[in-house]
């Protein structure tokens, strides 16, 4: 059932509130779809796994686009790599950018590990108004990278000052942000197909965005004040 702006659980078996604690704590917390029926179903909720699942693919995405106007700018120093997702037993390319400190930047799912994927990828960063245009990116030896960026450069999508600094420990920091979207992947098992997987992964890079601090007006270490924000963008109040 698509989302209405001006109320997005139109239609929906369950109240907002509801909906809204089982995709945060799956797209949070290391759970299972299972996992979090069974804890709503000691909540007195009966709600099957498939119904989350679903739930999920909707919301993921549509907290991703909502949270976006709200982000803060991050420094402009990037690291950028890819890691592998399995998607009906083949491996898929989630390319992901942090910043010298850790905050994520941006993500983009794709099918192949190339230099037309790696300025896909470009393309989508430069795209929001919230990423600033780099000082530096730091990559590994992946020739994609460097193919890439000097035709965004070529294009004028990318300034010409922009240096491209290929040194592999430098790049630790996104290799190990990395593990919160590859706990949650082996959790699922793999994905059934591109679309599921990429709607989930929305989701998770959404709440991690947020889980890190990169959201205006919401703490770090604010879990509560985090749950609060997210049921904000969908209309419930605290």
């Amino acid at each position: 059932m698509p989302i209405r702006p001006t109320d997005p659980f139109f239609w929906r078996h369950y109240e907002g509130p509801i909906i809204l604690v089982c995709v945060r704590w799956y797209l949070r917390l290391p759970l299972s779809y299972r996992q979090v029926a069974d804890l709503m179903t000691e909540r007195g909720l009966r709600v099957h796994a498939s119904c989350i699942w679903r739930w999920v693919q909707v919301f993921g995405p549509e907290l991703d686009k909502r949270c976006r106007p709200h982000l803060k700018p991050t420094n402009k120093s990037y690291r950028v790599d890819e890691t592998y997702i399995k998607v009906k037993g083949q491996d898929r390319y989630l390319y992901r950018a942090v910043d010298s400190t850790g905050q994520t930047i941006d993500f983009l799912l794709t099918a192949k590990r190339d230099a037309a994927s790696a300025k896909r990828f470009f393309r989508k960063v430069f795209a929001d108004a919230a990423n600033v245009q780099p000082r530096v990116i730091n990559v590994d030896k992946n020739p994609a990278y460097p193919a890439a960026i000097q035709e965004l450069k070529d294009e004028g999508t990318l300034r010409r000052r922009c240096r491209v600094r290929q040194c592999k420990y430098l790049n630790n920091i996104v290799e190990q942000d990395h593990r919160t979207v590859k706990r949650r992947a082996w959790l699922a098992m793999g994905y059934g197909s591109f679309r599921s997987a990429w709607r989930t992964l929305q989701g998770i890079e959404a709440v991690n965005m947020i889980r890190k601090g990169r959201v205006r007006w919401v703490a770090k270490e604010d879990p509560a004040g985090q749950a609060r924000y997210v049921g904000m963008l969908f209309g419930i109040a605290a």
